[in-house]
């Protein structure tokens, strides 16, 4: 069987549907079911995908459909969130005198678990960039380097969860209560990246980042790299206060100015 990435969303929507279950039921969680209900909107969300366009029908209208599904599901997330939907509940923790026992008996092998993910993330990407054959094996002919890391990176994120299950002598649900205990804590600004990372392509498509490099290019002497690259970063900088995070602003500076002025008239191509 060829791995896929979407194998690795699906994972992610498991995960997140089982959190929600567990949200579902948390009575000591005075907003349990708009909490279960965000987490598992945004499961689906997760496990929608190239295979569901045919219950939309084919071609571009089917994928059409499909996003604007996603769409409206962020939005009733969105408004979960903005009424104070998501709040904290009870995760099954153990007391202080529990914990500092077990870190007693357990001493610095806590540390295996932790250090077991980016040990396996090396090997992985070490065993199937330098065989060939095994890479095939596994993914199918190409290039699949960031497929080949995020999945050495899962394999070692579920190896250390064997070992730390093993390991503390707990069931196999508590790794998903800490998951859950977590995801509360954070709440609705977990999904900030991915949305704000399609703002930031939204914005671009809509010619944003031409107009910015249309101004630079009018009204600035972006022909002196020293102003081109500062215009870059204070562009960059602004842009970021201005939408919140880099992941919107990125796209839009680097399609306006990073691209057409410093790659291409200026030759910064880092290859």
């Amino acid at each position: 069987m060829i791995f896929q990435q979407q194998y690795l969303y699906w994972l992610a929507g498991a995960v997140l549907l089982i959190v929600a279950a567990m949200s579902f039921g948390d009575k000591a969680n005075p907003r349990r079911i708009s909490t279960g209900l965000f987490w598992a909107l945004y499961g689906l969300i997760f496990l929608v995908g190239d295979w569901t366009y045919g219950l939309f029908g084919s071609g571009a209208e089917a994928k059409r459909q499909l996003h604007i599904t996603v769409g409206v599901l962020v939005v009733v997330m969105a408004l979960i969130a903005g009424f104070g939907g998501v709040r904290l509940g009870s995760y099954h923790q153990r007391s202080q005198q529990e914990r500092e026992t077990s870190a007693k008996r357990l001493g610095n092998r806590l540390f295996i678990p932790a250090l077991a993910i980016p040990v396996v993330t090396v090997i992985g990407v070490l065993l199937f960039n330098n065989i060939p054959a095994l890479q095939q094996a596994v993914f199918g002919s190409g290039n699949h380097s960031t497929l080949i890391t995020l999945f050495s990176m899962t394999l070692g994120c579920l190896l250390g969860l064997v070992i730390a299950v093993k390991m503390t002598r707990e069931k196999m649900s508590q790794p998903v209560q800490e998951a859950r205990r977590l995801l509360d804590s954070i709440g609705w600004a977990f999904i900030l990246p991915q949305i704000l990372a399609t703002l930031g392509l939204l914005f671009t498509v809509a010619g944003v980042g031409t107009a910015i490099s249309h101004l630079t290019q009018e009204y600035l002497a972006v022909d002196n790299r020293f102003i081109a690259v500062a215009v870059y970063a204070i562009g960059m900088a602004v842009l970021t206060m201005i939408m919140g995070n880099a992941f919107a602003a990125f796209p839009i500076v680097t399609a306006g100015i990073g691209i057409p002025i410093l790659v291409l008239q200026h030759g910064g191509n880092p290859r």
